[in-house]
C-alpha cells in the first residue's frame, strides 16, 4: 500500500458530468495532486471516508435510492469490495464510521442510517435507520428534517447527528442490535440551518458551520455526559450576510489555533483565530477558494495544506497554510469535474 498521506480521493457527482470516485498522487512538499486513476461504479459518489486501517475507501451514492459501497485502496487504484448496499434512506450526504458500523447523513429522508462492517471491511446487507423529525423556519429549507453529517466524537462513545431543517444536533449510541438511539438533543438558533461540526484537538469544544446563517457556532462538548451546549456565533464573512454566502465545510487546525470553512456563492475561505481556550473565534481574513462553489474542505494528514473541493468550476484547489497568521496561499489546482470531497490515505 502506498504510504501515508501519498494518496488522495475525490468525491464527485457523476449526474453533473463527475467521473465517480479520482485516486490522486499527493506532492508532500508542494501539497500538488496528479490524478492517476478514476472509477465510477457508483452514482455520485459525493463523500467518503477511510477506514482506520487505510485498505476500505467507503463512499455514499448520493441519489434518491441512497446506497453505500466499499472498495480496497490497492496500489494501482481502487477495486470494489462487493456489491453496494441501500442504506433505506434518500440522499445520503455524509458518512462516517463509529463503532463496528458506517453511518450515513441522509439529507433527502431526514434520517441516520448504520450499517455493520466486517472485520474485513466489507459491508453488511441491513441498514438500520434512525428517523429525524422537526422543522426550521426557512420556507424553502426547513420545511423538514435534513441530517447533513454524522461523525463520531474524538472519544468514540458518541455519534453526532447535524441537521440543517430541525436546527438541532442529535448525540446517539448504537444498542447491542446496532440500532441507533438518541441520548441528547440540542437546539441552536432558529433558522440558522446547521451543515457541518468539527471538533478541536483537545475535544472539549465543536465549532458547528451554519449554511443559512453564515455562522459558526462554538460549542462546548462534554464526551462524558454526551451533552453539546450552544454557544455564541462568528460571522465567517466580513460585512453583513448579503442572501448569497452559503458555508459547506469546516476543518479545525491540529494546534487548535485555526478554523477554516468554506463559503459557496462568496467563493471564499475563511481564517479565523481561536483563543488559547478555544472559546472565542475572529475572523482573520478570507481568501478566494480558486474557483467556483468550494463544498467542501480538507487538511492533508502533515496540516501544511488545505484543499477546496469546487463543485461548479470542477477542480480542486491547493494552498499552503502560514504557520502564523493561518492565511492560505494559493498553490495550485487540478482538473475534478462536480468535485465534492477530498481525503487522503
Amino acid at each position: 500500500m502506498a504510504r501515508s498521506g501519498s494518496r488522495a480521493y475525490i468525491g464527485s457527482f457523476t449526474a453533473a458530468g463527475g467521473r465517480g470516485v479520482l485516486t490522486a498522487a499527493v506532492d508532500p512538499d508542494s501539497g500538488a495532486l496528479t490524478v492517476l486513476s478514476a472509477l465510477d461504479t457508483i452514482a455520485d459518489p459525493s463523500y467518503l471516508a477511510l477506514s482506520p486501517s487505510g485498505r476500505t475507501l467507503y463512499a455514499v451514492s448520493e441519489t434518491n435510492e441512497g446506497a453505500l459501497a466499499a472498495f480496497r485502496t490497492d496500489p494501482d487504484g481502487l477495486r470494489p469490495a462487493g456489491p453496494a448496499v441501500s442504506v433505506s434512506a434518500a440522499g445520503p450526504t455524509h458518512l462516517s464510521l463509529y463503532d463496528g458500523h458506517v453511518l450515513t447523513a441522509n439529507y433527502g429522508s431526514g434520517s441516520v442510517s448504520a450499517v455493520r462492517v466486517g472485520p474485513d471491511g466489507s459491508l453488511g446487507s441491513r441498514a438500520s435507520v434512525l428517523l429525524h423529525e422537526g422543522s426550521g423556519p426557512h420556507p424553502q429549507r426547513q420545511q423538514g428534517p435534513h441530517a447533513h453529517q454524522v461523525q463520531s466524537d474524538p472519544s468514540g462513545r458518541w455519534a453526532v447527528s447535524v441537521d440543517l431543517g430541525t436546527d438541532s444536533v442529535r448525540v446517539c449510541s448504537l444498542d447491542p442490535a446496532g440500532d441507533l438511539k438518541i441520548h441528547h438533543e440540542t437546539a441552536l438558533r432558529p433558522g440558522s440551518g446547521p451543515r457541518h461540526l468539527a471538533f478541536h484537538p483537545r475535544g472539549h469544544r465543536a465549532y458547528l458551520l451554519n449554511e443559512l446563517a453564515p455562522t459558526v457556532t462554538v460549542c462546548r462538548w462534554n464526551a462524558a455526559d454526551g451533552v453539546l451546549q450552544a454557544g455564541p456565533e462568528t460571522s465567517v464573512v466580513p460585512g453583513p450576510p448579503d442572501g448569497d454566502a452559503f458555508p459547506s465545510g469546516i476543518v479545525v487546525s491540529a494546534d487548535g489555533r485555526f478554523v477554516w470553512t468554506a463559503t459557496r456563492g462568496a467563493d471564499v475561505i475563511s481564517v479565523l483565530a481561536l483563543d488559547a481556550d478555544g472559546d472565542r473565534l475572529t475572523l482573520v481574513d478570507t481568501v478566494p477558494c480558486g474557483g467556483t462553489w468550494p463544498r467542501d474542505l480538507a487538511l492533508d494528514p502533515a496540516g501544511r495544506h488545505l484543499y477546496a473541493a469546487n463543485e461548479h468550476s470542477g477542480n480542486v484547489t491547493w494552498f499552503t497554510l502560514d504557520p502564523e497568521t493561518g492565511v492560505p496561499r494559493r498553490g495550485g489546482s487540478v482538473p475534478a469535474p462536480a468535485a465534492s470531497c477530498v481525503v487522503f490515505g
